[in-house]
């Protein structure tokens, strides 16, 4: 599970059909002090928005479970909108 926060949108014309119907969100990734130490790219499942916190499933396996499919190229799913968060 990871934290990072919404910085965009992808927009495809065609796609595997898992993404069908489905947002795909930028996220930057923040590292344990809480600063952006990268980028991904997640399937929303909360109907999260651009400049939001939020929670990132990030394993493939996992990620697919979310959606209810035993296959798929898919690798992270964004699980949750954060209210509040501090780094130690």
């Amino acid at each position: 599970m990871k934290v990072g926060r919404v910085v965009g949108t992808v927009v495809s014309t065609i796609n595997n059909e898992i993404f069908e119907n489905r947002k795909l969100l930028v996220c930057d990734v923040f590292d344990a002090a809480g600063e952006p130490e990268g980028y991904t790219i997640a399937v929303d499942v909360v109907d999260a928005g651009a400049g939001e916190t939020v929670l990132i499933l990030d394993e493939g396996n996992s990620a697919r479970q979310i959606l209810g499919r035993e296959w798929g190229a898919i690798r992270a799913v964004v699980v949750g909108v954060v209210d509040d968060w501090y780094a130690s």
